[in-house]
């Protein structure tokens, strides 16, 4: 009788996970032993304090998630029902979500292809006398050249809302993401360079935006009777106990960022070489590589391996990865519910969303997990 092979198991290999240090943990215990839990406390604005600092901006208010952030900007901007938000057709849903909820018209933007961010000469093409504010997300890797893009919103008096959620501590032309926008956002989830778990924030040089995105995060409260509201706002907040690990984290902000260099260096050199897929390179001559996700796209289609497929058979590793975002012409809320016009080419958002995938780039991730991934990838993509 023949034996049974035993099928090999392999260490589990999570596509992210947050790194907590013990100074991380003094500073959420401290908040704890004090009663300061809730969003009253003075972690909240000593972050805030805090990332202004780092950021460059006069301004910012602590929120609970960047999808509240997001809302909260597009709110602030008081737009008129109607008017046109141009958006990136490759990011996540939040961007047409906080657009929608307010009445306005979104106008997509596909990607290019080389870096998976709006194409600056498509985003030109869809002003209109009805554009009123761009969405400006960063995605993956390298930034969107908000620099060209600023002076191309000055030109047409257009609102420039920065989405840097993905790039916290990243530079464009030595300047940090974030300080570009009329406005900017960013998120500490946990897959992000500093977290608080879930938790966003809302920067901005403009008082008037300040004021009011603080009243939107808090219910509206009035000025003179506090439950008398002067608006619809949501609670939004975030925690002191949030912000208290927020605030630890950004103290170690360039480490985390140098951290994600050596990780992503490390990928880089063992997958360039592979002709069948393409993996963005680690500088420019006006940024480096964030690396907030090691990212790549298979190129090669005469493998018959898309997303999908490579996903299943990595995860028999043990190695955990996560699709690249479904294009939003796509999606089929927009297309049943919204009714927005989709119409156009979006014909590189189609191929990545189909042939892009990620890697798992936890800060803590070891060299030998890094080869055993590679491995596996270049012997299945070969």
């Amino acid at each position: 009788m023949k034996k049974k092979l035993k099928s090999k198991k392999y260490n589990f290999i999570p596509v992210n996970k947050p790194l907590i240090t013990r100074e991380d943990l003094n500073y959420l215990n401290k908040s704890i032993s004090k009663g300061w839990v809730s969003s009253e406390g003075p972690e909240v604005k000593r972050f805030e304090n805090n990332f202004s600092n780092f950021i460059g901006n006069k301004y910012s208010v602590a929120v609970s998630s960047g999808t509240a952030a997001l809302e909260i900007a597009i709110k602030s901007l008081k737009l008129k029902k109607g008017d046109e938000v141009i958006i990136p057709n490759f990011t996540i849903i939040s961007n047409a979500m906080a657009v929608l909820k307010e009445g306005l018209n979104i106008k997509l933007v596909d990607c290019n292809i080389k870096d998976w961010n709006m194409d600056i000469f498509e985003i030109e093409k869809k002003i209109t006398k009805k554009t009123k504010a761009i969405i400006a997300t960063h995605i993956y890797n390298f930034p969107l050249r908000v620099d060209i893009l600023k002076k191309i919103c000055r030109k047409n008096k257009i609102i420039l809302i920065e989405d840097a959620a993905e790039v916290i501590g990243q530079k464009l032309n030595n300047k940090l993401c974030g300080s570009y926008g009329d406005i900017s956002i960013f998120s500490f989830y946990a897959n992000k360079q500093i977290t608080t778990g879930e938790g966003g924030m809302i920067t901005t040089n403009n008082k008037k935006l300040y004021e009011k995105s603080k009243s939107l995060r808090n219910l509206c409260f009035g000025k003179q009777d506090r439950f008398n509201h002067e608006d619809i706002g949501w609670n939004y907040r975030m925690t002191n106990l949030q912000a208290s690990l927020g605030v630890s984290q950004l103290k170690r902000i360039r480490s985390i960022v140098r951290r994600r260099h050596r990780v992503g260096n490390e990928y880089f050199q063992k997958l360039k070489n592979n002709k069948n897929i393409y993996i963005p390179e680690t500088t420019r001559s006006y940024a480096k590589n964030i690396y907030w996700v090691i990212a790549f796209v298979i190129i090669n289609k005469n493998l018959n391996i898309d997303a999908k497929k490579l996903m299943k058979r990595l995860i028999a590793y043990g190695i955990q990865t996560r699709p690249f975002f479904w294009p939003m012409h796509k999606q089929k809320v927009f297309k049943e519910k919204y009714k927005i016009n989709t119409s156009g080419n979006y014909k590189n958002s189609e191929y990545i969303s189909k042939y892009g995938l990620y890697l798992p780039s936890s800060l803590d991730i070891k060299s030998n997990q890094i080869k055993f991934i590679c491995d596996k990838v270049n012997s299945i993509l070969k």
